[in-house]
């Protein structure tokens, strides 16, 4: 099958429902129809596209092609000896969990989602509840082979610039077809979890800051309706992967067994309105009573303790058409005041978020446009009908970049372009690197245009 007899005109959106686009979509099986697709591209360009979660415009492509990469979804070798895994690019870490977890390895870094493929781990470069040990997920890629703009095939390996150029990349030096991953030993597919709550945000970064060190994976929920003393109250919930001798007998009988479970997808077409500040406050307030004031210890199925929502089926939909922003951040640490005025900012603007959750990030990663730096990283959602929104996030864009910040690319849809360069400040080695390597503008997206990711004047 050809990759002209595997294509369609769609609307694509990102996981935020917001802003769709109409693309052409190629849906390439083999490599060679992979290398096809990008030189059929056309003048407005490709993008490639995994399971569709960026949440904003990242692997969209207006009026231009969008190539599909998940029909590329072979496990080529597992050397359990080793711990290390060579896979296409559309494999997703979901699959891997399924084949790797009964041979006792484990994913090096998770987001809040497993439905991502290997390809768009290494182009969001994404993080996880562990990247103040781990750091994010490139670190742990050996090598990979990209398809360029020109349809050659590079074996780009750690070092390279293209390496740290690709990485965080949001796919504009090429599309990723194998990638070669280093991989976490485990002894069960159980999470020993420890929950506290903290009081108030000051509270909350002082526990993280004391204890975070004695732990793999590290999060807290905040709860961004709550003011006055109660500000930036939160759950924190701290895990290390537990040891098979921590599991009760019955559970030894099979302790990499990896059975997610699901629940019912929600209606397609559900009302806008459902999350309002009353309706998330209550959430929220239930959301932090319920949780134990100190608790240790507890056994959690890795996806209870790591995806969650993986469990509710487009979960996305329940903002209803409207669709939400999903939005994040970083700051470096000693800018905790400016942490501290956000928080206020957005508890006194009583944004209705109920999936708002606040993580240390450790040692900064080599990727030119990775989003992760020593610091503080609260990320938050807001339904995108919420009146006045756009300005007051701007306002927000500009409290991170004046503290010597920046918000995440994988997950923006909104960001004014004359904040880029003095967010990610390896912008214009980017850029030179892009103009070089693809001086005719194959792979472009919605959000290339957006923030005008042209070559330097």
């Amino acid at each position: 099958m050809s990759a002209e007899t595997a294509s369609e005109t769609v609307s694509v959106t990102g996981w935020g429902r917001t802003a769709p686009t109409a693309a052409r979509v190629i849906r390439p099986r083999t490599y060679p129809e992979a290398v096809a697709a990008v030189r059929d591209c056309g003048a407005r360009g490709g993008i490639a596209r995994g399971l569709g979660r960026a949440y904003g415009d990242a692997a969209q492509n207006a009026g231009g092609t969008v190539i599909d990469v998940t029909g590329l979804d072979r496990i080529h070798v597992v050397d359990a000896g080793a711990g290390v895994v060579l896979c296409d690019a559309g494999v997703s870490l979901h699959r891997l969990m399924e084949v790797l977890l009964p041979l006792g390895w484990f994913v090096p870094v998770t987001p809040g989602t497993r439905y991502v493929t290997v390809g768009g781990a290494i182009a969001a470069d994404i993080h996880g509840k562990n990247h103040h040990v781990s750091g994010s997920f490139a670190r742990h890629v050996t090598s990979f082979e990209l398809l360029t703009a020109d349809g050659t095939v590079r074996t780009v390996r750690q070092g390279d610039p293209l390496f740290d150029a690709t990485a965080g990349g949001m796919g504009l030096t090429g599309i990723v077809l194998t990638a070669t991953v280093r991989l976490q030993p485990v002894e069960t597919s159980l999470m020993a979890v420890d929950t506290e709550r903290a009081a108030d945000l000051d509270d909350l970064m002082a526990r993280l800051t004391a204890g975070d060190h004695r732990y793999r994976y590290s999060v807290a929920w905040i709860d961004l309706l709550a003011r006055g003393a109660a500000t930036g109250r939160a759950v924190l919930t701290r895990a290390d992967h537990a040891p098979l001798d921590a599991l009760p007998p019955r559970a030894r009988r099979a302790p990499l067994s990896f059975r997610p479970s699901r629940l019912p997808a929600p209606p397609a077409l559900l009302p806008d309105g459902l999350l309002t500040r009353t309706s998330v406050g209550l959430f929220n307030e239930l959301w932090f009573r319920r949780a134990p004031r100190a608790r240790t210890g507890e056994l959690q199925r890795l996806s209870a303790y790591f995806h969650p929502l993986d469990g509710v089926p487009h979960w996305n939909r329940v903002y209803g058409r409207g669709g939400f922003v999903q939005y994040q951040f970083v700051v470096g640490h000693g800018r905790e005041d400016a942490l501290r005025r956000i928080v206020r900012r957005v508890s006194a603007r009583r944004c209705p978020s109920f999936l708002a959750v606040l993580k240390r990030f450790g040692k900064a990663d080599p990727g030119w446009l990775s989003f992760p730096r020593p610091g503080w990283t609260l990320a938050l959602d807001i339904p995108a009908g919420l009146p006045g929104l756009g300005v007051f996030l701007d306002g927000l864009d500009e409290e991170v970049a004046a503290a010597g910040g920046r918000v995440y690319l994988a997950k923006d849809s909104r960001l004014r372009p004359d904040l880029l360069a003095a967010m990610y400040p390896r912008l214009d080695d980017f850029r030179a690197l892009r103009a070089e390597l693809d001086p005719r503008g194959v792979f472009v997206s919605d959000l290339a245009r957006r923030l005008n990711f042209q070559e330097p004047a």
